[in-house]
């Protein structure tokens, strides 16, 4: 438990966040994506675009529809104007669970399915905090598992970016209902004030993090860059003071869940203490 945060990119302690509404959002969804193809559809059917020559436009929000998957679209924000970009997908699991999910794109390590090897993006953790607490209003009876993810996939692009997914088979990605909760959390959320929360850093907890979870439905913390259990051989100094810089809001301190840390936790601990970095075990915010 130490004192602030040390090199931290000056943009990121400046009030980024302050002025999020009506800034410029950009949706985006692939042509090869049945999920995407569904929350668009839905995005068209419940809300007034218009049709413009590359895109719908809808006040502030512009939805773009691209040939290549959402995790390829490498450099995107050079092409499409937006101070925000939020990737509407389908998502697989091997588990095969139904899910609603929310999550920043990076690489803690190899690049495998799109973005460059061992670079984050920047997280917008208040946007991703308002979009799961909407998905967990709107989808709430409709037996779909909510949840947020680790950081993982492409691509690769400098503004702040966020990915909100349908699991995890093509029956689910179809389905007409989560497309429609998917449209109507995303307009709900970008057509209101968006509240800027205080913001942390989770290590930590497996790829679908329960406890992080919770610290978003039972707190008024926002979290940002999430590094699982699986990728803390791949973390760093370099990683981790990454990992701090690259969020839009102000980081407060990094938050361990602890018992996910398993045999990482000395590790953990003395990359903190290298950096100087304050942290708080998750069992003491929730």
């Amino acid at each position: 438990m130490t004192t602030p945060l040390q090199g931290v990119d000056p943009r990121f302690e400046s009030g980024w966040a302050h002025h999020i509404y009506k800034m410029n959002f950009a949706i985006i969804v692939s042509k090869q994506d049945p999920a995407g193809m569904n929350i668009k559809n839905s995005l068209l059917e419940l809300f007034e675009f218009e049709n413009h020559k590359s895109y719908w436009k809808y006040e502030n929000i512009k939805l773009y529809e691209v040939e290549q998957e959402s995790i390829y679209c490498e450099d995107i924000d050079k092409i499409i104007t937006a101070d925000y970009l939020i990737f509407a997908t389908k998502h697989k699991s091997e588990a095969g669970t139904n899910s609603l999910s929310v999550h920043v794109p990076g690489n803690w390590s190899k690049a495998e399915l799109g973005g460059k090897d061992k670079t984050l993006c920047l997280a917008p953790a208040s946007l991703v905090k308002e979009m799961f607490l909407e998905l967990n209003e709107q989808g709430q009876n409709l037996g779909y598992e909510i949840t947020l993810e680790a950081v993982h996939h492409g691509p690769c692009i400098e503004k702040p970016v966020m990915f909100i997914e349908i699991g995890s088979n093509e029956e689910h990605w179809k389905d007409s209902k989560a497309g429609k909760v998917i449209a109507k959390t995303i307009m709900n959320v970008l057509t209101k004030e968006i509240k800027v929360y205080k913001t942390v850093i989770g290590l930590g907890a497996s790829h679908y993090p329960q406890p992080f979870n919770k610290l978003l439905l039972r707190t008024e913390y926002a979290i940002g860059q999430i590094c699982p259990k699986y990728q803390m051989e791949n973390l760093d100094e370099e990683m981790l003071l990454q990992a701090v810089k690259k969020n839009v809001e102000k980081i407060e301190f990094v938050l361990l869940d602890w018992k996910g840390l398993s045999g990482y936790k000395e590790k953990i601990i003395e990359l903190l203490g290298k950096l100087d970095l304050k942290y708080q075990k998750i069992k003491e915010i929730i």
